[in-house]
């Protein structure tokens, strides 16, 4: 049996924003969204989330997650004060674990260790930090054990010139817990009831005191700044960036990738620099992404290749295709093996066959592509009305010259030929040239306008 708190309820003051401070974002989600992420990898039997400073925004945040509880903590009267608020939704039994909203980089591997720590008694999650100002120290007897733990405030210079620090995040037994929770008192420096002071209840219990350290010392740490939210979000990509690498993927720079969610890749990937990842992105063997693209929900199928300042969001990329640069897929594009689309194309809910081509210039919207179809430059399909969208269907083997309108519902048979600035509003037959245009005219005697002077002369 495991409960997990989360601490959620701080104003943040020195984030200097109307959001609440665990709503602020690391790679592209809210800092609550990584810890409750976090959470659920451990399987947990309940979540309760204590909220305080701007609770009616962290609560919606938490809306349509059924696994999550939210409680209230008003006023705030400290850490200890925050998990009392809790102590009557955890379910009896097992162990509490207790996590911090604005601490978001702590791993899964890093708290089951903690959760194993506790298997006997009460775990601690405690680092050893150069500089360990500001944090609470681990206080040792002479055999190594965990007696308790003091606040920087209430510490002695001798209790300061301690590098162990107290991470804040603890595992302890739940029917225990409940005890010392109603145990604790304010008799301190700020008077406040401190969750740390659970420690020193458990050893007058006798309870075991175990300590568990962090894969690495920056998951522990947490956000109150500005500065320490870009601090932790370099952090973190650079983390990402080592994980790319270790599985075989070129980055043209690690320190100039932004991964916002997950991203997959095969065998011999290329990524250059100032690409940008969300939600979930996966590429196929040797696909090479280019500088400063921007890639949502995406599969880019093998040897594809994505040129420079393209965007690309919930579409498929078949094998070899070729996409930009400075092309844009929007929702619902498909595009088959080999096919391309060119600069400054922009294709939405559009399907491309094998080998079909949209170079340069053109909107491909609503429409199905067929194989082989090459499409010129500057051709639109007029998919909306002012009211609902229509779709156009090019099939096998048409050749769509530049400068063309497709007013859809419209087809274009196999192998038809729509030439060169052709307004489309009823079906090319398949095999034959159809085209729409104005008789040309030159007007003799005609005269450019000339501009007036200033005088209106």
């Amino acid at each position: 049996m495991l409960n997990i708190v989360i601490l959620a309820a701080g104003m943040g003051k020195r984030m200097r924003s109307d959001l609440p401070k665990v709503l602020h974002t690391l790679a592209g989600r809210s800092m609550l969204a990584h810890v409750v992420g976090t959470a659920r990898a451990l399987s947990p039997q309940r979540i309760v989330i204590v909220t305080g400073h701007g609770a009616e925004q962290v609560q919606a945040a938490c809306a349509g997650q059924p696994d999550v509880r939210c409680v209230l903590q008003s006023p705030q009267l400290g850490t200890g004060h925050a998990v009392q608020q809790a102590e009557p939704e955890l379910l009896p039994g097992g162990t509490t674990l207790v996590l911090y909203g604005d601490v978001p980089l702590v791993s899964e591997a890093t708290l089951r260790g903690l959760v194993d720590a506790a298997a006997q008694g009460l775990g601690v999650l405690t680092v050893q930090l150069p500089d360990p100002t500001g944090y609470g120290r681990i206080v040792r007897d002479d055999a190594g054990e965990i007696r308790r733990i003091v606040e920087h405030k209430d510490a002695s210079p001798a209790e300061q010139a301690i590098d162990e620090v107290n991470t804040g995040i603890l595992a302890a037994p739940t029917d225990a817990l409940r005890g010392w929770l109603a145990g604790l008192t304010n008799d301190n420096a700020q008077g406040e009831y401190y969750l740390t002071d659970v420690i020193a209840a458990a050893v007058a219990a006798g309870v075991p005191v175990r300590s568990a350290a962090p894969g690495h010392a920056w998951e522990t740490l947490g956000v109150n700044s500005r500065a320490q939210q870009a601090e932790l979000e370099r952090l973190y990509q650079r983390h990402q960036a080592e994980r790319l690498l270790e599985a075989g993927v070129t980055l043209a720079d690690p320190a100039r990738i932004d991964v916002r969610g997950g991203l997959l890749c095969g065998r011999d990937v290329f990524i250059d620099v100032n690409c940008v990842f969300e939600g979930e992105v996966e590429l196929a063997d040797g696909v090479i992404v280019g500088p400063n693209c921007v890639l949502r929900n995406v599969r880019v199928g093998p040897g594809a290749r994505i040129e420079a300042f393209s965007h690309l969001e919930e579409a498929d990329v078949g094998a070899g295709a070729n996409v930009g640069p400075y092309a844009r897929l929007r929702p619902g594009t498909v595009l088959g093996e080999r096919s391309r689309v060119g600069n400054f194309v922009e294709v939405k809910n559009a399907r491309f066959g094998a080998d079909s081509k949209a170079n340069h210039l053109s909107y491909v919207g609503d429409a199905t592509v067929g194989q082989r179809v090459n499409i010129g430059a500057g051709t639109i399909t007029c998919n909306y009305d002012g009211v609902n969208k229509h779709r156009t269907v090019i099939e096998d083997d048409a050749f769509i010259g530049s400068d063309t309108q497709l007013v859809a519902p419209v087809t274009v048979k196999r192998g038809a030929t729509v030439g060169a600035g052709t307004t489309l509003t009823r079906d090319a037959p398949a095999d034959t040239l159809t085209v729409s245009r104005s008789p040309q005219k030159a007007i003799e005697g005609w005269r450019r306008p000339v501009k007036a002077d200033k005088a209106g002369r």
